[in-house]
């Protein structure tokens, strides 16, 4: 019974080399963004006198928007990879510069970043008002504040989950 319970558990903690394909995949349809960020760049950039002030500023908006949800994939790879998949050499690879996230940090930070996401869509809807029923904009003001109820609730959650650290007298 042990060597059957041997095989599940190698079976079980294989398995999560299959999450590679999602990583790899997550990759690749970054590379398909940069490319629909490039022609939105140059579509902004070829009308760039032709557009007024606010049609410029939706226009940067969009490509700040473009930006946050590109580096809100790039640290779901990273970290999922790291956390759940196998750690990086950090002889030969270094991601110090997005951090140590653990899975509940990594949760609050994807929170954080739709936050954000959700507040450019918002602000290029308010500015677009005349385009959108009062209704609309109103249910979108409350998804947006569900979104920052639930950022604040997983930041809680996280809080109080997290163990304390000793307080160590210098």
């Amino acid at each position: 019974m042990k060597s059957l319970e041997l095989i599940v558990e190698r079976i079980i903690l294989s398995s999560r080399w299959i999450l590679v394909v999602f990583y790899l995949g997550l990759a690749l349809s970054l590379a398909v963004y940069a490319v629909s960020f490039g022609y939105k760049f140059v579509k902004v950039a070829g009308n760039v006198f032709l557009l007024d002030e606010g049609e410029m500023i939706l226009a940067m908006l969009g490509l700040i928007d473009a930006a946050l949800v590109a580096s809100l994939v790039v640290m779901v790879m990273i970290s999922g990879y790291e956390n759940f998949v196998s750690r990086f050499d950090e002889s030969e690879v270094d991601v110090s510069f997005i951090g140590k996230l653990d899975a509940g940090s990594l949760k609050i930070k994807v929170a954080s970043s739709i936050v954000a996401i959700s507040s450019i869509h918002l602000l290029q809807v308010f500015l677009n008002a005349d385009q959108y029923t009062d209704s609309k904009i109103m249910w979108l003001t409350v998804m947006h504040l569900a979104f920052v109820v639930s950022a604040v609730m997983l930041g809680f959650l996280e809080q109080l989950t997290r163990k304390p650290k000793s307080d160590t007298k210098l």
